[in-house]
């Protein structure tokens, strides 16, 4: 299992809130030195502990399935969701799609999976399939929690549209209140070639991952309230 590099700065500020609770317990409470050292050394164990947990990227095998459509979080489904073309076009604009991107999801209803994040599921994101990713813009914007639905339409978001020969998926990785911070680690300027199950960002500290997808390209086989795994569990399948 690996350790996402991003967690640096997080076990600094554990160790330097530990070692300033320590001094601060050393000058102005009734303890010890010792025991002074000894709080602030708990408190750098469990904090960086969590954090070592929060950032693991565990090794995932997606499965040989050329049909599958894969989650591209970890958490559970919070929502399954069908638009017409027309409400999916005030979508389309905060993800910034650009018109001939929207020609993709004109000949029908839009499918989207949402994908609720809690604060101990793995935050790694996968591509949910294979294609060509292209990163699409980091777009601010508010911070509700992420169980909320008006999250997906006005929180702070990433959007990466990924295209194949079968169909197409728009991700966007939504982060709420707690940190307001999200990852795409490929180029920002340049498509890119993915395969299904591929790493490709991070959200922080409670997310929600939303793809949508044209509803006539895929045929949904998760529910409601069921647990996935990024890049390993099929949500879906190509019609």
């Amino acid at each position: 299992m690996g350790i996402r590099i991003e967690i640096w700065p997080f076990i600094s500020l554990a160790v330097l809130v530990g070692v300033l609770l320590a001094l601060a317990l050393g000058r102005f409470s009734s303890l010890s030195g010792a025991w002074a050292a000894g709080v602030g050394l708990v408190l750098i164990l469990v904090f960086g502990g969590y954090f070592l947990w929060f950032f693991r990227d565990p090794e995932r095998v997606p499965p040989k399935d050329p049909d599958a459509v894969l989650a591209a979080a970890d958490g559970v489904v919070a929502k399954i969701t069908t638009f017409t073309v027309e409400e999916f076009g005030s979508i389309s604009m905060l993800a910034g799609l650009k018109p001939e991107d929207m020609a993709v999801f004109r000949n029908g209803d839009v499918l989207r999976i949402s994908i609720f994040l809690s604060l101990f599921d793995v935050h790694v994101n996968r591509t949910p399939i294979s294609g060509t990713s292209r990163f699409l813009g980091y777009f601010p914007g508010k911070h509700l929690f992420t169980f909320d639905e008006k999250s997906s339409d006005v929180n702070q978001h990433n959007s990466i549209l990924i295209v194949n020969e079968r169909t197409s998926c728009l991700v966007n990785q939504i982060v709420g209140p707690v940190c307001r911070r999200v990852v795409y680690w490929l180029d920002h300027d340049a498509p890119v070639a993915v395969a299904a199950g591929d790493d490709f960002g991070m959200m922080k500290f409670g997310s929600r991952l939303d793809m949508y997808f044209p509803a006539g390209d895929v045929e949904v086989l998760v529910s409601v309230g069921e647990k996935v795994r990024a890049g390993e569990s099929i949500i879906g399948r190509y019609r």
